[in-house]
């Protein structure tokens, strides 16, 4: 940061849990107007958060639910180590402190993924933030880029769960989607850091997507996030997203239905991300609830 220029102000708010210790703590700053990529950069790593979103008020909103001045915004995110085209979590944090000062509403975020509407409400003394991701999409893996992957996880291939099969999964960043067959799996994870990030590098991912299936609507999941200078993210909205995507078009689950997804439990920061698929929209909502981390 040049020393000529205020450090702007930034917030420290939770996403997907209504508890400062649970989810995924994101930090926040509601004007970046003027801050270089480089100042994002090491403000965000500064912070520490696997995630920062930096906003700029906009003009874009009309015609989109959130015309009223003061609903629009672009958004950049950045990990202590990169730039990523759109997170989740710190899209719901920051629609909750904005929710906090500007009221429940509609709002629109510019990404560099897309157009990511946010609907906020309250619901008692909580508020809850709902996205609706960009158009998503799957693809296959490789077999050698999988078989990397669980080199690298030491996962042995009989403990993936093969009515889940593994995919490369889109709702506004890239997700490997790995199924384990059992809790135990997935409660243990010790990866290769190193390994996996040069992987992800190479297939242009953002996070590992590690899913259990607990039952029809209910998985447990967990996030590697190398690529990120971060061992494990403990809420992953924009893989929640591309979750939805994969388990819908697999067939796995009705075109109309909402999943639960419990995430950060095994970190010591429990979260639960909701996620509703519609028969008349491609895209993913996800929704969860937030709160500021107190200083």
């Amino acid at each position: 940061m040049s020393s000529l220029r205020e450090t702007p102000d930034v917030l420290r708010y939770t996403a997907f849990s209504d508890d400062p210790e649970g989810g995924n703590p994101a930090g926040i700053v509601l004007d970046a107007t003027g801050l270089s990529d480089e100042e994002m950069l090491a403000i965000a790593a500064e912070v520490g958060y696997s995630e920062s979103a930096f906003l700029t008020a906009t003009s874009e909103g009309a015609g989109s639910g959130a015309s009223d001045a003061g609903r629009a915004y672009s958004i950049r995110y950045f990990s202590p180590k990169r730039e990523v085209p759109f997170c989740g979590h710190a899209t719901v944090a920051t629609a909750v402190a904005l929710g906090e000062r500007i009221g429940p509403g509609d709002l629109v975020f510019t990404t560099r993924a897309g157009t990511v509407p946010v609907t906020v409400t309250r619901e008692g003394g909580t508020l809850r933030a709902t996205l609706t991701s960009v158009e998503p999409h799957i693809e296959e893996v490789a077999a050698d880029d999988l078989a990397e992957a669980l080199a690298a996880l030491d996962w042995p291939a009989d403990d993936l769960d093969p009515a889940l099969p593994p995919r490369i999964a889109f709702a506004g960043a890239r997700h490997l989607v790995l199924a384990a067959a059992s809790r135990e799996r997935l409660a243990h994870l010790a990866y290769e850091f190193a390994r996996l990030e040069a992987l992800m590098h190479r297939l242009d991912l953002v996070t590992l997507e590690l899913v259990w299936r607990a039952s029809p609507e209910v998985f447990h999941v967990r996030a590697p996030f190398p690529v990120g200078g971060v061992v494990e993210d403990p809420a992953t909205g924009a893989a929640a997203a591309a979750f939805g995507a994969y388990a819908r078009e697999l067939g796995l689950v009705p075109e109309a239905t909402v999943l639960t997804l419990h995430q950060g439990e095994d970190m010591g920061r429990p979260g639960v991300l909701t996620v509703e698929l519609r028969a008349d929209d491609r895209r993913i909502r996800v929704s969860g609830t937030g709160t500021r981390i107190p200083a």
